[in-house]
C-alpha cells in the first residue's frame, strides 16, 4: 500500500524510513551497508524503453530477488527513490506488481495501492518468498501533459524482509528513461493493428504521420486496411484524432477485406506546402500478398496488378483529395509491381522532389529506386532499379549533391546502399553497401540534418532501424559525420531494447529537434522527440 494511504503519523514514519534507506545506500555506513537478510540477493534493472503518454502502465524498474535455502521469509516493504527525475509533476501515479518468476512486465498482480509521486516512496506489502527467483515491477502512469524532453529515474533503495533489510544491486546505474507518446495502440478507434508509419514535417512545422489501419487483424495485404493520418501542430506533444485519407471501400462489389490500401509513403513540397501521400492498393486476390507469387502480376489491370494510388493535401494535412491512380503513368507494363516505399521523401535545393519507391521487376524480383518530380508534383518520373533483392528504402542528398538510397536487403543482414548522380538513371554502390549497417531485414530510416556549428554550415546523416541481425529489437538511431562512410559507436542512441516491428521514420521537427515514429515494444506506434544536440554530442 502506498504510504499516503496511512494515517499521518504512519505516513511520516514511512517517509523517514525511505529517506534513511536512501542515505544508507549513498553513504554505506553502519550495519545497513551490508544486507542483514542472509540467503537473499536482489538486483534492480531499468529496462531501456520509453515511458509513454496514453499508456496505463509504463514499466520503470524490475526488481529480482533470489532466495536460497530458506522458505521462512517474506517481503514486507519495498522502498524507492525518484531522485534524478526531471519533474515529478510529469507522473500521475506509481504502482507495484509481482510477476512471479517471469521477468516480462504484467499488471495482473498488483501489490498494495497506487502511490503518488514523491522523491521517496514506500510500499508496505506481505509477499512470501520461496526458494528461487521472485520478480517485482515498479510502474507509473504519465500525465497527458508530461514534457517530451524530460526523463524519469527510479531506484530501489531497500527491500525489507522478515529476515532483515536487503539493499538491491543497481544493475543500470545512472540510467534514466525518456518520455514518448503512444501514438497508436491496439484497438484505438476500433482498429486491431497499426503498422508501417511514415513521418513528415510541413513548412508550417506540422507533423504528419501516415500508417496502415489494419482493421480486423495484424496481417498484411490482402486485408481490410486503410491509410490513416495523425497530425500534430505542437511538435508531437498532442495529436489530433485520426483521419482516414485512403479507403477503397467496396470497390468492384468486393468486401472491404479485398480492397486494402497499405504501405503509405509521404512527401512535402517545401516551396508550395503541398503534401503527397502514396499507397499500394490491392483489389480482389483474397489470401494473396503483393510481394509473393501472383499477388501482383504484370500489366495494369485492377484485380491482377496492385495499383499505385496518390492523394494530396493543400491545407497542411487537414483535408485530402480523392485517390488518383498513377499505375498506368508510372509502372512499366512488364513489372509485376510498383509501390511507394513507406517512408518520407526528400527535396533538392532546386525544388526537385525525390520519392523512394519499390517494386518487382519483369522477373518478379524485388527492387528499389526513386521517382522524381521537377514540377511540384504535377508529373513524376521513375528511375531505374538501384538494387535488385531489396525494397523498402529512403533517400537523402549527400554533400557532393548525389542522392543516397539506403535499402532493406533480402540477400544478407546488412543494408544495401547505392548512390546516383543523375536522379536515378544510373547507380553505383556506396562504400558501405552490404557491409556496414546491420539489420534483421526490416524497413529503416535515413535523414539528412543540416546545422550550423561555430559559424560553419555542416550536415550529418541519421539512420534508424532495429540494430540487430537476429530480431527486431534494439531500436537505435546512429549518426554519420562523413556521408555514411562510418557510423561511430559513440553516436549510437538506443531507444528501445525490446521486441517491436521496427519500421522507424525520422523527420526534422524544428531547428533543435528531430522526431521519430517506430513500432516499438510499448505501443504499436511510438513517437519520440529528440534533441539534435544530444545526438551530435554523445561522447
Amino acid at each position: 500500500m502506498g504510504y499516503y494511504y496511512y494515517p499521518r503519523l504512519r505516513r511520516l514514519a514511512y517517509l523517514a524510513a525511505c529517506y534513511l534507506a536512501l542515505a544508507q545506500q549513498v553513504c554505506g555506513d553502519g550495519a545497513y551497508g551490508e544486507d542483514a537478510a542472509g540467503g537473499l540477493a536482489a538486483a534492480a534493472i531499468r529496462p531501456v524503453h520509453p515511458l509513454l503518454i496514453r499508456n496505463e502502465h509504463a514499466p520503470l524498474l524490475r526488481i529480482v530477488v533470489e532466495v536460497e535455502r530458506r522458505d521462512d521469509v517474506a517481503v514486507t516493504g519495498l522502498y524507492f527513490s525518484l531522485d534524478g527525475t526531471d519533474d515529478l509533476g510529469d507522473l500521475d501515479w506509481l504502482a507495484l506488481f509481482t510477476t512471479g518468476d517471469k521477468e516480462d512486465f504484467s499488471p495482473a498482480a498488483a501489490l498494495g495501492e497506487r502511490a503518488r509521486p514523491a522523491a521517496a516512496i514506500a510500499f508496505r506489502v506481505r509477499q512470501a518468498l520461496r526458494p528461487g527467483k521472485h520478480v517485482f515491477w515498479l510502474s507509473c502512469r504519465l500525465k497527458d501533459t508530461a514534457d517530451l524532453s524530460h526523463r524519469v529515474a527510479a531506484a530501489c533503495t531497500a527491500i525489507e524482509t522478515t529476515a532483515g533489510r536487503l539493499t538491491p544491486r543497481d544493475a543500470s546505474p545512472g540510467a534514466r528513461q525518456r518520455i514518448g507518446v503512444a501514438l497508436r495502440k491496439h484497438w484505438d478507434d476500433g482498429v486491431h493493428t497499426y503498422r508501417i508509419p511514415a513521418l513528415a514535417t510541413t513548412p508550417k512545422g506540422t507533423l504528419l504521420c501516415v500508417y496502415d489501419m489494419r482493421r480486423r487483424m495484424a496481417r498484411d495485404l490482402q486485408e481490410d486496411i486503410d491509410t490513416g493520418l495523425s497530425r500534430s501542430t505542437d511538435g508531437g506533444r498532442t495529436w489530433e484524432p485520426v483521419r482516414v485519407i485512403m479507403d477503397m471501400g467496396r470497390y468492384g462489389g468486393l468486401p472491404q477485406e479485398q480492397n486494402g490500401c497499405s504501405d503509405p509513403g509521404i512527401i512535402v513540397d517545401p516551396q508550395t506546402g503541398e503534401v503527397f501521400c502514396f499507397a499500394v492498393w490491392m483489389s480482389g486476390k483474397p489470401g494473396k500478398h503483393q510481394w509473393t507469387g501472383d499477388g501482383s502480376e504484370p500489366g495494369y489491370e485492377i484485380g491482377k496488378s496492385a495499383q499505385l494510388l496518390m492523394v494530396r493535401s493543400r491545407d497542411d494535412g487537414r483535408t485530402w483529395s480523392r485517390p488518383e491512380n498513377l499505375t498506368r503513368k508510372l509502372k512499366q507494363e512488364a513489372w509485376w509491381l510498383l509501390a511507394p516505399s513507406p517512408q518520407q521523401g526528400t527535396h533538392l535545393p532546386d525544388g526537385t522532389l525525390v520519392m523512394p519507391v519499390e517494386g518487382r521487376d519483369e522477373t518478379g524480383e524485388s527492387f528499389a529506386t526513386v521517382m522524381i518530380s521537377r514540377d511540384h508534383g504535377g508529373t513524376w518520373t521513375v528511375g531505374n532499379p538501384a538494387f535488385r533483392g531489396g525494397n523498402e528504402c529512403q533517400a537523402a542528398q549527400l554533400g557532393d549533391g548525389s542522392i543516397m538510397l539506403n535499402m532493406r536487403n533480402d540477400h544478407e543482414r546488412f543494408r544495401a546502399v547505392y548512390v546516383t548522380k543523375d536522379l536515378g538513371k544510373t547507380w553505383q554502390p556506396h562504400e558501405s553497401n552490404r557491409n556496414t549497417l546491420i539489420e534483421p531485414n526490416c524497413n529503416g530510416s535515413l535523414l539528412r540534418v543540416d546545422y550550423e556549428q561555430a559559424g560553419e554550415r555542416k550536415h550529418v546523416l541519421l539512420f534508424a532501424n532495429p540494430h540487430s541481425q537476429t530480431a527486431r529489437t534494439h531500436h537505435t538511431i546512429q549518426v554519420s559525420f562523413d556521408d555514411g562512410l562510418t557510423w561511430p559507436k559513440g553516436h549510437h542512441l538506443l531507444l528501445d531494447e525490446g521486441r517491436g516491428a521496427g519500421y522507424p521514420s525520422l523527420t526534422r521537427v524544428d531547428q533543435r529537434h528531430v522526431g521519430i515514429v517506430y513500432e516499438g515494444s510499448q505501443a504499436h506506434l511510438v513517437f519520440e522527440k529528440l534533441s539534435l544536440a544530444e545526438l551530435l554530442d554523445t561522447p
